[in-house]
């Protein structure tokens, strides 16, 4: 009788370890374009507090560390740099036009942009580590003499898969520079011909090593939907076409994960060179941005097809919360 029920009892630890999904093999957080207001400025150590209670390996924020009528000043730079800091888990920090490309507006202080992303680089991006607590190393693209000065382009492997910042902003990625004008501009052409490399660079790193899957992270949106129908933005359109491109040579997962338009979405909107079928390997992920403040809980899992899995998670609405940040706030 003992052997039986001891029988019964396998049998259905078997069947419960059948039917419950598996743990991931690791989770990470996602967020961006925040703070952009006080209030905002007052939760980041509390949102940040909360991923590190969820044990992520690692947050990536995606960029625009203040909203897009606020002045580029160092204080502004180092005031968010003490809070990636002093983060409870490491953290991956990505440049957002805000505090670069579009410093040059008249309500941000007239700072020259190129002037800006080399206040960045020299406070966000130095060493070989992570921000935050914890030891994250990371490959930076300037260990190449050849791209020296692209510290903010990075990469580090984990889990399986292959995690890539890039640094390609919104303002349709200061194709036309300060002067808004017919451009392109020269910082346009040398930025995207670090970023090429980079980029193939880390496809090419994670074929080799037959990684499950590549998560790449930029700034700006870069607007598939216009780009399918036709209206393909000209700052956008080389990465465009090479993102296509090398996730159609890779036998893996691709991950797109941006910030920039502030409509949270996941979705599958890249579409093959003749605009007539999705990507199937390609999946975009949009991070939270003002009104609404989150972040999204990224995981791994190698036993499932789709390698990535993403949540959500609203942390408050600015435009129900107490305090300043019930005024709306201009500019991306």
């Amino acid at each position: 009788m003992r052997k039986l029920i001891l029988a019964l009892c396998v049998s259905g630890s078997n069947l419960l370890a059948q039917t419950l999904p598996l743990p991931p093999t690791m989770s990470f957080g996602l967020f961006g374009d925040t703070p952009y207001s006080q209030w905002e400025r007052e939760q980041l150590p509390a949102m940040l507090e909360a991923m590190g209670r969820e044990g992520l390996a690692f947050a990536v924020h995606d960029g625009d560390i203040k909203n897009g009528s606020s002045v580029c000043s160092d204080q502004v730079f180092l005031d968010v740099l003490g809070v990636f800091r002093a983060a409870p888990l490491p953290l991956v920090y990505v440049p957002g036009d805000n505090e670069w490309t579009d410093c040059h507006r008249s309500n941000n202080g007239r700072y020259d942009p190129a002037e800006r992303l080399r206040k960045l680089r020299e406070l966000f991006f130095q060493g070989d580590h992570a921000l935050g607590q914890g030891r994250l190393k990371l490959t930076r693209q300037s260990e190449d003499p050849r791209y020296s000065e692209y510290r903010e382009n990075v990469r580090w492997e984990m889990g399986g898969v292959l995690f890539v910042g890039l640094n390609l902003p919104g303002s349709d990625n200061n194709y036309h520079g300060a002067s808004r004008g017919s451009g392109p501009v020269a910082e346009f052409f040398a930025r995207g011909a670090a970023n090429h490399a980079w980029l193939a660079q880390s496809f090419a790193l994670a074929r080799h090593k037959k990684l499950a899957g590549v998560l790449l992270v930029i700034q700006g949106n870069p607007e598939f939907e216009a780009a399918s129908a036709g209206r393909i933005k000209p700052g956008y359109r080389h990465f465009i076409e090479q993102l296509r491109a090398e996730t159609q040579a890779f036998a893996g997962q691709v991950v797109l994960v941006h910030g920039d338009s502030h409509l949270q979405k996941i979705d599958q909107p890249l579409l093959d060179e003749r605009a007539q079928a999705l990507v199937a390997n390609f999946t975009r992920v949009e991070t939270f941005g003002y009104p609404f403040m989150g972040w999204i809980k990224g995981m791994v899992d190698l036993k499932d097809p789709k390698v990535f899995r993403f949540e959500p998670r609203r942390w408050h609405s600015a435009s129900t919360s107490p305090g300043p940040s019930s005024s709306p706030v201009p500019g991306k």
